[in-house]
């Protein structure tokens, strides 16, 4: 599908949402916003499927106050209670080291999904404030909310960044039970998780019972030997 010009077709919010989508999954973060912009220039109602795509752009460019000005956009439209837009927003504030307004964003929303906890631990973590993260991943099993591969990765990282062994070791059991150990991103979190609490006979386990290996593996099992 040929990108949207101006003058070249009618603009409608079906198309132009396929577009937005289309230029996110491309990379094409600046022609995200570049449409959203356009749509408003020609009085065009955003709706959930308008935002969640802008957020995503303004989260990989750090666009921080293009993104609030989204989110004031979003509470005028009455969409901020939809939970793919406030997935979103969590992940654009936490990206663009907002992690107030991405808590604030967290606690009003009505229900939350595994991909609302684990982008709320993610952003703490890069944020560092690993006890927080842990503290969210407690409230989120006390919730009964599955955790996902992603979620086991965050919690790792908050556990290395501390350097809580018996915490990591406990969730390293959680994995087991989860059969999430194969997967290679897991897989290389435990390894940094223990190298840098001090257990490299662990890491060393976990590196030898792996499927597969990357560069990342490779760096995580000797970056601390």
């Amino acid at each position: 599908m040929a990108a949207i010009v101006p003058g070249t077709l009618q603009l409608n919010n079906f198309s132009c949402n396929r577009s937005l989508a289309r230029y996110v999954r491309a990379g094409q973060y600046e022609k995200t916003l570049e449409l959203f912009q356009q749509m408003q220039q020609d009085c065009m109602i955003p709706d959930s499927f308008t935002f969640v795509p802008v957020l995503n752009a303004c989260a990989t460019l750090q666009l921080l106050e293009d993104g609030r000005h989204v989110h004031k956009q979003i509470i005028e439209s009455g969409c901020e209670s939809d939970i793919f837009v406030g997935n979103s927003l969590i992940d654009m504030y936490a990206k663009c080291g907002g992690m107030e307004k991405a808590w604030s964003v967290f606690v009003r929303m009505p229900t939350h999904t595994v991909v609302s906890w684990t982008t709320t631990i993610l952003g703490n973590v890069k944020c560092g404030d690993g006890h927080k993260a842990l503290e969210l991943f407690q409230q989120m099993k006390l919730e009964a909310v599955e955790p996902n591969s992603v979620t086991f990765v965050g919690v790792l990282n908050a556990c290395a960044s501390i350097g809580t062994l018996e915490e990591g070791r406990h969730l390293h059991q959680q994995i087991l039970e989860s059969n999430c150990e194969s997967d290679i991103f897991v897989g290389n979190s435990l390894i940094d998780m223990y190298s840098k609490c001090g257990s490299m006979e662990e890491a060393w386990r976990i590196f030898n019972k792996m499927p597969t290996r990357n560069v990342v593996t490779w760096t995580a099992m000797f970056w601390d030997m």
